[in-house]
């Protein structure tokens, strides 16, 4: 298995530059914000074994988050339910990563951003990598950060609407939540902009006509 490395940090880093990894999680969900991470990490603190969070079990990407927010500039980001149906979820995305940026303790001099789109107004210099969480060590810890705080977000609203699986579903269209929403029907927590919940609502409209 290949694991993300220091190759595109490295030479900012000899430059003396502060450079922050970039990462969205939670875009396919049917249900829950999206959530983005800025994390800094310091050269002489890098936690061993980052990876891509989606490689990872539970377990571990709960103890490298935890060891991040002690060794790392940490910063979150989010976009609502409804910014999302406003704005679609990539622009949703990008938004929430600007968000995470922008809550970070300090500005960083460069940012290494998941994905081929930049976020608007970029508070500082910054390159796009696809599949940056396979390749980049800052992107991958942005990556374990902002699953695990959405994974923590998700069990939350899932105490407020039980029955949907979203302790461990984290809102994304599986059987059981399929199921719950054809039988407890939709929350305000559930993104009326995706194919499955418009029509759902759609066909709860036609009935009442």
């Amino acid at each position: 298995m290949e694991w993300p490395d220091d190759s595109f940090e490295a030479p900012l880093w000899a430059r003396g530059l502060r450079v922050a990894g970039v990462d969205e999680v939670g875009r396919g969900p049917l249900a829950g914000p999206v959530v983005a991470a800025a994390v800094v990490l310091h050269p002489d603190c890098v936690p061993p074994g980052l990876n891509d969070s989606k490689k990872m079990s539970i377990k571990r990407r709960r103890q490298r988050a935890a060891w991040l927010t002690e060794c790392a500039e940490v910063g979150i980001g989010s976009a609502t339910v409804e910014e999302i149906d406003r704005l679609n979820i990539l622009q949703a995305s990008l938004l929430a990563m600007h968000r995470a940026l922008t809550n970070l303790p300090h500005r960083p001099d460069h940012a290494l951003i998941d994905g081929r789109f930049l976020p608007p107004q970029m508070p500082c210099a910054a390159t796009p990598l696809v599949k940056g969480d396979a390749r980049s060590i800052s992107i991958a810890a942005a990556s374990i950060v902002a699953k695990t705080w959405r994974d923590r977000h998700m069990r939350a609203l899932a105490q407020q609407h039980p029955g949907y699986g979203w302790e461990t579903n984290a809102g994304y269209g599986s059987k059981r939540h399929k199921a719950a929403l054809a039988d407890l029907g939709v929350t305000p927590h559930h993104r009326r902009s995706f194919k499955p919940i418009h029509n759902i609502l759609w066909q709860g409209e036609t009935a009442s006509d």
